[in-house]
């Protein structure tokens, strides 16, 4: 695991090549972003906006999309995995939203988490990028990252969260959550990991467990 001057560096390198890092799921409204975010489940960003972008133009608030129906919904999820039971999860939070909060999104854990369709992880996201609040959700990719680097070894998210809790600086904590899923999602990813291009590949677990057994001498360093 990485002490605390490397993981002031892993994130001071983030920040210095993203410095507002954010997700990739377009919206406009914590309501967009918490709908988006229920759709995003074992699906991809690129699907989900792709959706999103016909439906919200037709139905952004709790109301509107409860005056679509579910057949309605569905017409626009459809090319989403798991859409049948995303579209019903979606129609109750709407319902739950206009009866227990005035159609706001709240920007409390327990309250999303009551939420059908809303676990941790997406109250996570909804605390973070709609209300700003310096917490990390663990998706596959930052479970990934995190284990693979040495960052925050953990065998399950709630652990790997907890330790990426503990151990980031409070300087960076509001935006690790983005650079590491970005940095899962296109350098540090499942298959063939993109090691050469890596701007932490140093401080890496990993890679150096790579250079070691396979090209001594070649090492590396991010300027």
């Amino acid at each position: 695991m990485k002490n605390s001057a490397e993981i002031h560096e892993i994130f001071s390198r983030f920040q210095a090549a993203n410095p507002k890092p954010t997700t990739e799921l377009k919206h406009h409204t914590p309501f967009e972003l918490l709908v988006a975010v229920i759709l995003s489940a074992q699906a991809t960003d690129k699907g989900v906006n792709k959706a999103t972008a016909k439906l919200f133009p037709v139905a952004n608030t709790p109301q509107a999309i409860l005056d679509l129906g579910e057949e309605g919904l569905k017409g626009y999820i459809k090319t989403i995995g798991l859409f049948n039971s995303k579209a019903k999860n979606i129609l109750q939070t709407c319902h739950l939203l206009l009866e227990w909060h005035d159609g706001r999104v709240p920007n409390d854990r327990a309250a999303l988490e009551a939420l059908p369709g809303v676990g941790r992880k997406t109250a996570n996201v909804m605390l973070n990028t709609a209300f700003g609040q310096p917490v990390i959700a663990v998706d596959t990719h930052i479970f990934r990252v995190a284990n693979r680097i040495g960052l925050a070894p953990g065998k399950t998210p709630r652990q790997v969260e907890d330790i990426l809790t503990r151990v980031i600086p409070d300087e960076f904590k509001h935006d690790a959550h983005h650079w590491l899923i970005l940095h899962g999602r296109y350098v540090c990813t499942a298959r063939n990991p993109r090691c050469q291009d890596c701007l932490i590949n140093d401080l890496c677990d990993y890679y150096q467990k790579i250079v070691k057994a396979e090209s001594p001498g070649l090492k590396k360093t991010a300027s």
